[in-house]
């Protein structure tokens, strides 16, 4: 990160199935939060339809179709845009999050962590690969939801150079004090911000309570979204993470020989 930037979580009711009512959502929001100086945008796990395993691989067949709308409008804004979609892949899909950086597809994360409780394993394939890109913004590690309780993903992209971990998640009730607590502890632990957001409202038969998170390295909530549709924003300050690093030197300390 050279410059402080504005960051947002576009957290919004995903519309299940209905990739044209959301893509419409969100063009609108975008470009409101582009108006309003926010160079960082972040999107709910899969947002162009949420997790409609009936028809998941039909609507897959549209993800490049949006990939490419969403890079346009990450040029036009002059913006990066993160947020996961299910990208076809033979009888099943990946769940995965593409970075645009003003108009370029800087990386894509595919899922690793698959939640065997939402029965994501048996719709979807897993990744197998890490995702740190540097971007306008910052270097910046993409992770998915479930993948919040794996704290070695985060600590890899944290020793590999991230300042910014991006969390795409679509997280249900009655699970918010894990979401708020791994949230603020991956920040915490690898002293960097995190920007997590959530969809809200009722999907289907399940209710998601939103609560979208902006931290700082220190673990201190920068902004929050409530149970609604919202867009909390934050100055994220390069400076904070160098001098939190310096003041507790964790990343001086550590032993990974010994682990």
């Amino acid at each position: 990160m050279q410059k402080s930037i504005k960051a947002a979580a576009l957290q919004f009711n995903i519309a299940l199935g209905d990739i044209d009512k959301n893509l419409a959502y969100v063009t609108d929001k975008l470009r409101q939060l582009a108006r309003d100086g926010v160079e960082l945008a972040v999107l709910p796990e899969m947002w162009s339809c949420g997790f409609d395993y009936r028809q998941l691989n039909q609507l897959a067949l549209r993800t490049p179709a949006l990939v490419e709308r969403i890079l346009a409008l990450s040029g036009e804004l002059a913006m990066t845009i993160v947020g996961s979609l299910p990208e076809p892949h033979g009888e099943k899909v990946y769940n995965t999050a593409y970075v645009a950086d003003r108009g370029r597809l800087a990386g894509s994360y595919r899922k690793m962590h698959l939640f065997g409780l939402m029965q994501e394993d048996r719709h979807l394939d897993r990744g197998d690969a890490v995702c740190l890109v540097d971007t306008s913004v910052g270097k910046i590690g993409v992770i998915i939801c479930y993948d919040l309780r794996f704290p070695e993903l985060t600590r890899r992209l944290a020793v590999d150079g991230a300042e910014i971990i991006v969390v795409t998640g679509e997280w249900p009730k009655p699970r918010e004090e894990h979401w708020r607590t791994l949230i603020r502890a991956r920040a915490i632990e690898n002293q960097l911000f995190v920007v997590a957001t959530n969809t809200c409202g009722m999907i289907g038969k399940l209710d998601f309570f939103g609560s979208s998170l902006i931290v700082n390295p220190k673990g201190e909530l920068l902004a929050e979204g409530g149970y609604e549709n919202c867009e909390p924003t934050a100055l994220l300050d390069p400076a904070e993470i160098t001098s939190w690093r310096a003041s507790i030197s964790c990343f001086q300390d550590r032993r990974p020989e010994c682990y």
